[in-house]
């Protein structure tokens, strides 16, 4: 290797290894002593950041990667599964959606606007980034509780920052979930999941083809924002961690839009050979990943990388997550046309190195190379860690926890409306509100029922979209609550007439080196993988966010799913409101005593503990074949699946959504309260007319499935009676008050 350059500022390597800067990088001695053998030297500056961002848990899943192994990522309709910028699965007629979801959770504990912004900023870089033009948004968001002052404020400014950029870039934000609860205070999940639209024959991927071929920059001129925020992702938030503010990056939404309609009109000349966003760890990753896939190397010359601001060093400009960036490479006979794309939106585009043979990633600056490391090393030689695992304690405490010990609550007016009430359950308008859900006018579901749907242009098809997770029954037992969120996910999207197709996921997780961390992640995804194979919905891509934790502990197991499925014709779409006065109101599925974990346990007994409701998965993928058939056979006006808050919720939520009141009497062997809100899976609540409703329980009671009429749809309240006993009546305007906190709760 030639003469290093280094800045005044700047350790020698010999320093770096003296005084062990690598480990203020994340980097162990152990790992030190790896990278000195893969170049046979000590590494300078700019190389130890380089290996401490590629080989840190954000970009290498170093503490992960053997157990999403575990995970089937291939199927009839998988185009392109984990491993690029987005998964893409087959809908018919040539076309495809790319879908998937990333985190953006440290940088939205400590600079909340921003750090939701460029999440949103980064997996719409993702999807267009495969050839694919987004047409749909989804978030996935916890906090602390609300009479927390600072859990308040990430919750305004996250909001805010999704709203913004999503609003100006042109994509509609369509749905998502928020859950509120004291695990997450100091350290909030922001995950946002983008689905876009593309032809089969224009999916890219991020791959350096082609000895001696240009690589292109395109987008803002590089700063110093952002700087080891893959770093900064890969470590527990404490007290010092507002001090790493400058890691946040900054947005800008207009400049976003503008290297999108670039970067599609170039995919569309068929004259690109590989394109990658540079996302976490900036130019670094995106280099080095492509090269790889590629079996190359590549040499970038920093000198021709814009800079927008003086003095920059290769460790910065190699580091920095400016935003709204990307690379390219395309054949040398194709530069005049891409140039002349680029110069007709206004965006940069700058020829910043060339396709090698070597297999090595070199960097020159000032005319002498600042950096030579061997692109295998870089991607594919991180250590790969599978850490200690023990049962945490508070799992078996909560194993000999009885949940039926609770005292029979005998007011469940007020308990129904204290569940209304509570955040997770809560009207999200305010929310949803702040998003154009309706820009692009392709929406046909806005938020507020069970999946979001977006209909495809040109065609009677439609995506139907979700994402989910509850967070307390991973808590309570991670394989179960693994299961139960890929099947509410799947749940959610046959509700509103689709075919799930496939899933991408966020593993929203703690500190991995702690064993009981590691229990979890391990648990998790193992009934996540049990699930995607029963209900035939691989795992396409995703992320992984560990250290989700403050000097409080770390946040309750989150591994949020999301799931897109196909409507093939939009005539099948369904809703969860009640549609017309005398309509047939039936429920499938069993009911039994399972309040652990639930909202009706949290908000009225002030507790989360004991066993989760327990899953069958056969039966839930049959309850969810019956329900497609039904509502593809016209026999089915509204679904709902029974989720947070069980019977009672849904009831409400169906008689609010359609504007409408109804009465239920419910004959089952259980106690009210248990029997209203008890959260066991696999039910769905449906509607149907009084003609098709014989037809509606046979087919649902052929397919060996618990169905039963339990009341019908009637003027403006609702009444509940269970076992012959009145025990809920409100009018539904009331609750409606109640859940859009116009009026206090009450409860005896």
């Amino acid at each position: 290797m030639g003469k290093q350059q280094l800045s005044d500022k700047e350790p020698t390597a010999d320093q770096i290894a003296e005084q062990k800067i690598y480990k203020q990088m994340g980097v162990s001695d152990d790992e030190y002593e790896k990278i000195c053998c893969f170049l046979g030297r000590k590494p300078n500056y700019v190389e130890t950041g380089i290996f401490s961002v590629m080989w840190s848990e954000h970009c290498a899943y170093k503490n992960s990667k053997n157990l999403l192994k575990r995970f089937p990522t291939s199927g009839a309709k998988v185009l392109m599964g984990p491993g690029e910028g987005a998964g893409i699965v087959d809908i018919g007629d040539g076309l495809a959606a790319a879908f998937k979801i990333e985190s953006h959770n440290h940088p939205s504990a400590i600079e909340p606007y921003e750090g939701a912004a460029t999440g949103v900023g980064g997996i719409v870089r993702d999807i267009f980034s495969m050839g694919a033009r987004p047409v749909a948004l989804l978030n996935s968001l916890r906090f602390g509780t609300l009479t927390n002052s600072r859990a308040k404020y990430l919750f305004e400014h996250v909001i805010s920052g999704i709203a913004d950029y999503g609003n100006c870039i042109g994509i509609p934000t369509i749905g998502g979930e928020v859950m509120f609860d004291e695990s997450y205070e100091g350290n909030p999940l922001v995950n946002v999941m983008c689905v876009g639209v593309i032809e089969h024959d224009k999916i890219q991927r991020g791959v350096a083809k082609g000895v001696g071929n240009p690589v292109y920059y395109v987008g803002p001129a590089t700063g110093r924002d952002g700087i080891h925020g893959a770093t900064f992702a890969s470590e527990e938030l404490t007290e010092s961690s507002e001090a790493k503010r400058p890691a946040v990056q900054v947005g800008d939404p207009f400049m976003e839009k503008l290297v999108m309609e670039a970067c599609l009109e170039l995919i569309d000349t068929g004259i690109v050979l590989g394109i990658q966003d540079m996302g976490a760890a900036g130019l670094t990753c995106s280099s080095a990943e492509m090269a790889s896939k590629a079996g190359n190397g590549m040499e970038l010359y920093l000198d021709e990388v814009p800079q927008r601001e003086t003095g920059m060093t290769p460790y910065e400009m190699m580091l920095s997550e400016s935003q709204e960036r990307m690379l390219f490479v395309i054949n040398q006979k194709d530069e005049a046309q891409a140039m002349e794309i680029f110069e007709r939106w206004g965006v940069i585009c700058k020829k910043v190195g060339k396709v090698t043979d070597d297999g090595r990633l070199k960097l020159f600056h000032n005319g002498e190379i600042v950096g030579d490391m061997p692109i295998t090393a870089l991607v594919d030689e991180c250590p790969i860690y599978n850490k200690p695992s023990k049962v945490p304690a508070y799992y078996e405490t909560n194993a000999s926890v009885d949940t039926l010990r609770y005292e029979e609550v005998k007011d469940l007016n007020g308990a129904l409306a204290k569940v209304l009430a509570s955040p997770t359950v809560a009207n999200k308008e305010w929310v949803y509100n702040q998003y154009d859900y309706m820009v692009n006018t392709s929406t046909a579901v806005p938020p507020g029922s069970d999946a979001a749907v977006v209909a495809i242009r040109g065609t009677k098809k439609a995506l139907a979209m979700t994402t989910d997770c509850n967070g307390r029954f991973v808590y309570l037992d991670p394989e179960v609550g693994g299961r139960i969120a890929v099947a509410e996910a799947a749940r959610n999207i046959v509700c509103s007439g689709a075919e799930p197709l496939a899933i991408t996921d966020n593993l929203n997780f703690g500190n991995p080196e702690k064993p009981e961390i590691f229990w979890q992640m391990e648990h998790a995804v193992e009934g996540m993988a049990d699930a995607c194979r029963v209900l035939e919905t691989p795992v396409v891509g995703g992320n992984v966010s560990l250290y989700n934790e403050t000097p409080k502990g770390a946040i309750y197991p989150t591994p949020v799913v999301g799931m897109v499925g196909l409507i093939q014709d939009i005539d099948y779409i369904t809703t969860q409101g009640f549609k017309d006065e005398g309509d047939v109101i039936v429920l499938v599925g069993e009911t039994k005593a399972e309040i652990g974990g639930s909202e009706f346990q949290y908000a009225v007994h002030g507790v989360t503990e004991g066993h989760p409701p327990q899953i069958d998965l056969a039966l839930e993928k049959k309850l969810l074949s019956a329900i497609l058939s039904a509502i593809r056979e016209g026999l089915v006006k509204s679904a709902h699946d029974l989720s947070e808050g069980g019977l009672a919720v849904a009831v409400a939520e169906s008689c609010m959504s359609g504007e409408v009141g109804a009465s239920i009497d419910l004959e089952i062997g259980l106690r009210p309260d248990f029997a209203l809100f008890s959260e066991s899976q696999s039910r769905i609540l449906l509607s149907t007319s009084p003609d098709k409703a014989d037809k509606l329980l046979r087919l649902i009671a052929s397919r060996d499935l618990k169905v039963q009429t339990i009341g019908k749809v009637e003027g403006k309240t609702l009444n509940i009676a269970v076992n012959g006993v009145r025990v809920i009546e409100s009018q539904v305007r009331t609750l409606e008050a109640i859940w859009k906190d116009e009026i206090p709760c009450q409860m005896k």
